[in-house]
């Protein structure tokens, strides 16, 4: 692996560290949030009356999968970045597949249809594709050299 595809993977591992904090913390939110603060928390480009309600408990139940989603989405990709980081092609695979498939839902339900503002949600997307795309640019040429562990 040259210097440059090592300064790319701590790259794309510090873009994952900031994406996976992100979500971490987003995932405590919607945990110690009611229903209504924490759609508030997510669709942050709606206004807060709009999604106040007196929520069924089965829907606050569902939010907080989601919430609890978010925090191990977070500190997963947390944990890949530190293998990114030494070179490890194995975790590539795993933290792209974890954060950005978790982003793809995003980019599709929550995103394009306008229900949050650029920061932090869209940044964050972002973010994650260039993680994503980063890693695969090393991972493609050394795919056949070098053995993961």
């Amino acid at each position: 692996m040259s210097e440059t595809q090592r300064m790319v993977l701590k790259l794309a591992a510090v873009l994952w560290i900031v994406w996976g904090l992100v979500h971490a913390f987003a995932g405590v939110v919607v945990l110690t949030s009611d229903a209504s603060q924490g759609f508030a928390a997510i669709a942050d480009a709606v206004q807060t009356g709009l999604l106040r309600s007196n929520y069924h408990p089965a829907v606050e139940g569902i939010l907080n999968q989601h919430g609890w989603n978010l925090l191990w989405f977070g500190l997963v990709t947390i944990l890949g970045a530190w293998f990114i980081w030494r070179g490890n092609l194995t975790a590539i695979w795993v933290t792209a597949l974890v954060g950005g498939m978790a982003d793809i839902g995003y980019l599709l339900f929550v995103d394009i249809p306008g229900f949050v503002r650029f920061f932090p949600g869209t940044l964050m997307t972002i973010v994650s594709g260039s993680a994503v795309l980063l890693s695969f640019w090393v991972w493609i040429p050394l795919r056949r050299t070098v053995k993961s562990v």
